[in-house]
């Protein structure tokens, strides 16, 4: 069976979506049900971050009304792409502080899991972080990075965007807690890297993270923790290139997963 394409809603010209119906009500479960999932989970950055934006739980949020907290907060703004862009246009939104969203939400059939970055995962499960100074700045230093590095130097960086924005984690005196929006996003992953005995939780180290190869479709076997949010903020003042180098002269870590096998 053909996979279902999904592909973004236009804006009109006040920059707004046209929401369905059922698209709202999509909205108001994944909302529900992952506001649930996360409590006493989600960092203390991320909780500020969500109470700035103060989401609606009955619809989908427009973007001009998020973009003008993200201004005020850290000067970031969201661009709106269709589902899938390439390297070139990632790395020169981040890097002229503009987070890429796609305007599509997915369909009840895939309400517990899609492989792409919908609508929900990109408001819900990065913009409350992009409030966030550290956070902000160190998404700003990678974009300028990748637009002037070269297609192999970026699948080293694309790693440590993997397992800092998308997969983090902060370590703290209660305990872990989540930053990454890939896990704050899913219910599946947010009980599974807090509750499961044989994921590992290693602390960061940028060229051992560099080194760690990663699938996109599985629950993650490995996550990496900060002691501290400001961490991201010396991760923007150091030559993130230099680590790159070394990773490569390295060499990659064997994977902790099994191999896709193609179909």
């Amino acid at each position: 069976m053909k996979a279902y394409k999904y592909e973004s809603k236009p804006q009109d010209e006040n920059g707004l979506v046209d929401w369905t119906e059922s698209e709202n009500e999509v909205w108001q479960r994944l909302m529900t049900r992952q506001l649930a999932c996360i409590e006493g989970k989600a960092c203390e950055e991320y909780v500020a971050g969500l109470e700035l934006l103060n989401l609606p739980h009955s619809h989908v949020p427009q973007i001009p009304d998020i973009n003008k907290v993200l201004r005020e907060a850290t000067g970031w703004s969201l661009a709106p792409v269709p589902a899938l862009i390439d390297f070139d246009h990632f790395f020169a939104l981040l890097a002229n502080k503009q987070f890429p969203v796609a305007t599509f939400l997915r369909r009840e059939q895939d309400f517990d899991y899609l492989q792409e970055p919908d609508y929900f995962h990109e408001i819900f499960g990065h913009c409350a972080m992009l409030t966030n100074p550290a956070f902000a700045a160190f998404t700003e230093h990678y974009g300028k990075l990748g637009v002037n590095a070269s297609k192999e130097d970026r699948v080293y960086l694309a790693r440590l965007y993997w397992f800092t924005v998308e997969f983090g984690l902060i370590r703290t005196p209660s305990g872990f807690s989540i930053y990454g929006g890939g896990i704050l996003s899913s219910p599946a992953e947010t009980e599974y890297a807090f509750r499961d005995k044989d994921v590992m939780r290693e602390p960061l180290d940028i060229v051992d993270v560099m080194r760690t190869p990663y699938r996109i479709d599985i629950l993650q076997p490995i996550y990496f923790y900060l002691e501290d949010m400001s961490a991201l903020y010396e991760f923007s003042k150091i030559d993130l290139m230099a680590c790159v180098m070394k990773a490569k002269s390295l060499g990659l870590h064997k994977p902790l997963y099994p191999m896709k096998i193609a179909q």
